[in-house]
Order: C-alpha cells, then sequence, then structure tokens
C-alpha cells in the first residue's frame, strides 16, 4: 500500500477526532483524500502522508530541517530512552480501559518520541493505540510522515488545535510551548497530560560553555512546574537524571538541536564542538496531571 493510501485509511477511519481551524466544523476525508469540514473548508492530504492545517502562515522559526534530522539521529542513537520508557510506564499503569487508546503529541517535531512511545506500548499493549502528532514546522512534520508513516501527522497550531473535544485519552508535551486551555478542551475526562520539562542540570556542560558569566548560566524550572498546577492537579513527578557519552557527531548533532545555542556567539559555538566533551547530563522532569 502507497504512503498516502495508508495515510488517508488512518484519516478516514478517524476524522471524527478533528474540527476545522477556520470554523470550528466536524471533517470529514472524502474518495479524493481531502479533509472538509461541512462549511466546505478543504485540506488537501499532502502525498507524503500528511496535513496542513494552519489557519494562517506560521512565523518564521529556528526550528527547520538541520535542526529535526539532528534531533532525530539523537533519539535513534538512545538519547531519550529513559524518558520515553517513564512514558510509557506511566501511560501503562494509568490507562487501564479497553477502547482504543489515543495519544496526541503537541509539539513533536520529527516525530521519534511519538513513534518510539507506540511502538514501545504496542509490545504489550491488548488493545489498539492511535498515534497523532502536531507541530507548526511543516519540516518536523514531513520528516516525521516520511519515518514513521504508521501514524497521523498534521501541521497545525496549538492555539487553534484542529481537534474536536474530548478526543485523546493522553496527550504528551515533551520539550515544547503548552496552551492548557485546549488541553483541557481535548482531552477526554479523566485523560492524563505528561509534560516533560528540563531540569536545573539539564545539558549543564553546554550550559556552562555558551552562557558562561551570564545570567542564563544557571536555570531553573519553578516557574513552569507552577504554571502547570495552576491548570491541572499534579498526580505525579519524576525525575530522570543520567548521563550520556558521547562522541564528535552526536556532540554535533546535540549542539543542532538544542535551543540553548540559538543566539550563541559563533566563537562559543566552536569552542563547544571542539572543547572535547565527551559527556552530558540528561536532567529532566516529567509532569503528570490528570483532567477532572
Amino acid at each position: 500500500m502507497k504512503k498516502i493510501e495508508r495515510a488517508a485509511r488512518l484519516f478516514r477511519q478517524h476524522s471524527e477526532m478533528f474540527r476545522c481551524p477556520l470554523c470550528s466544523a466536524g471533517m470529514n476525508m472524502n474518495e479524493s483524500n481531502s479533509l472538509i469540514c461541512t462549511n466546505r473548508h478543504c485540506f488537501d492530504l499532502s502525498k507524503h502522508g500528511y496535513i496542513h492545517l494552519l489557519s494562517r502562515t506560521a512565523r518564521p522559526s529556528k526550528y527547520g530541517k538541520a535542526v529535526f534530522e539532528s534531533r532525530q539521529a539523537m533519539c535513534r542513537n538512545g538519547f531519550f530512552d529513559e524518558v520515553i520508557e517513564q512514558i510509557r510506564d506511566i501511560v501503562s499503569r494509568e490507562t487501564k480501559d479497553t477502547r482504543t487508546l489515543r495519544i496526541l503529541d503537541v509539539g513533536c517535531g520529527e516525530g521519534s518520541h511519538l513513534a518510539g512511545l507506540t511502538t514501545s506500548l504496542g509490545m504489550t499493549a491488548e488493545r489498539a493505540i492511535v498515534g497523532v502528532g502536531m507541530d507548526l514546522s511543516k519540516d518536523g512534520i514531513h520528516l516525521a510522515a516520511k519515518e514513521y508513516p504508521g501514524l497521523i501527522w498534521c501541521v497545525a497550531d496549538l492555539a487553534r488545535s484542529p481537534f474536536a473535544d474530548k478526543q485523546f485519552d493522553v496527550i504528551l508535551n515533551i520539550l515544547s510551548p503548552s496552551n492548557y486551555t485546549e488541553f483541557t478542551r481535548m482531552l477526554r475526562d479523566d485523560g492524563l497530560l505528561i509534560k516533560v520539562v528540563p531540569g536545573p542540570d539539564y545539558l549543564q556542560e553546554l550550559r556552562a560553555l555558551f552562557y558562561e558569566q551570564t545570567d542564563r548560566h544557571a536555570y531553573s524550572n519553578d516557574h513552569v512546574v507552577s504554571h502547570f498546577r495552576s491548570h491541572f492537579p499534579l498526580v505525579q513527578t519524576f525525575h530522570i537524571r543520567c548521563g550520556k557519552r558521547l562522541d564528535q557527531t552526536s556532540l554535533t548533532h546535540l549542539i543542532h538541536m538544542t535551543p540553548l545555542s540559538w543566539g550563541t556567539a559563533e566563537e562559543n559555538l566552536e569552542k563547544a564542538l571542539h572543547a572535547g566533551i565527551s559527556y552530558v547530563t540528561v536532567d529532566i522532569e516529567v509532569l503528570v496531571g490528570k483532567k477532572q
């Protein structure tokens, strides 16, 4: 089966999840592989297997193709394995219903986190799993659809999410901006919000090089955690801290991947690339909230 045919079947099977980003009306996929709302707003399925559902042109972003290719390379090398394993355990433990499990990854980038999670869950789950990834970046979604064709991929804006109310059992928000109003609307009753945020020592080796003697040398996630608590009852928190060995190739990918490098002086980037860093700290907080 061709990629576009497989994607069209997925969209058609789960079209009730969608609502029009322009008018919020319900949507269906027609035989021409277009997602159309009842007010006739139309969004065509790309031949690569994703749908572009932005209601307006996205602002320019530093999240381009090179960033996502580097992140994909780091994911394949196991950089985030402990994080995905922790999320898998949370989802397995907290979602016991026999109905189809729907997971939305908001800010999914090139899709590796969602693909890794659904694959891991599928090895033990006795129910169907539907994974949906959305991101503002067309480059990220294009790469996700290319690499992971068994999932639903959308270019979309979290502020105008193209999903109907109460559609998801789990929403993932991994190192990405939040919109708690939309999270609450899209989650089913008792649904889980799992937000992953950096801990104080996340990539501290790079931070020390990039921001030495500046106010960005230290980092606190207190404000992010507090904001989460103000919108969702915090059910659990998990702290993941480990070290990752790097060779020169993975160090280069990591520097290209992380927003810590954005806006950093070129001489500091060169310094980091040639500083002989062979180890970095992964320090992550996983926040788990449940919709009441």
